[in-house]
C-alpha cells in the first residue's frame, strides 16, 4: 500500500508531470501548484515506485465550514488499486479535523468512473453547471455530509 503525505514546494515537477496524461485544459501549471501550496489548501500526494501516484487538493476558506475537493488525480499505472478511495477519505478526514461539516466538488458530467467513486462514497448529485469547464461540458456538483471525528481521532 501506498503511503499518503503532504505536498512540499519540492513536489511541484513532479505534480506537472503527474498531470501530463490529463486532457491540457485539466492541468494546472506549476505556478498554479506553488500558489495552491501557499493558499488555504491541503495537497496530498502518494508515491509508489515510479514516482508520484495520485494527488488530491483540498480547498478550505477561513470563514467557512464547507471544504472543497478541487481536484482528485490518479496516474493510469495506479488505478484500479483504491487508490482514489483512500485519498477521498484522508480528504474527509482532513476536512474533520478542520471542522468543516460538508465536502463539496465538481466532477465532469461525463467522467462516470469518478461519479461512480464519489457515489460509492456517498457524496449526491446537488446541481448541474452547463459549460462549467473550459471545453464547455457541465460539470456536477456533488456533496456530502461529514459527521464524527476523523479516523485518526477516533
Amino acid at each position: 500500500m501506498q503511503d499518503i503525505r503532504a505536498a512540499t514546494l519540492d513536489d511541484i515537477a513532479a505534480l506537472t508531470e503527474l498531470e501530463r496524461a490529463f486532457p491540457e485544459e485539466d492541468r494546472f501549471s506549476q505556478r498554479t501548484w506553488a500558489r495552491l501550496m501557499r493558499g488555504n489548501s491541503a495537497i496530498l500526494l502518494s508515491d509508489g515506485d515510479g514516482g508520484l501516484t495520485g494527488a488530491a487538493v483540498l480547498l478550505f476558506r477561513r470563514t467557512s465550514r464547507v471544504a472543497r475537493l478541487y481536484s482528485l488525480s490518479v496516474a493510469e499505472a495506479a488505478r484500479g488499486t483504491g487508490l482514489s478511495d483512500r485519498l477521498l477519505e484522508k480528504c474527509e478526514d482532513i476536512s474533520r479535523q478542520r471542522s468543516c461539516c460538508t465536502l463539496r466538488l465538481e466532477v465532469r458530467e461525463t467522467n462516470s468512473r469518478a461519479k461512480r467513486l464519489y457515489e460509492r462514497h456517498g457524496y449526491r448529485v446537488m446541481a448541474r453547471a452547463a459549460g462549467y469547464y473550459p471545453d464547455g461540458e457541465a460539470a456536477l456538483k456533488m456533496e456530502k455530509p461529514l459527521s464524527g471525528l476523523s479516523r485518526e481521532v477516533q
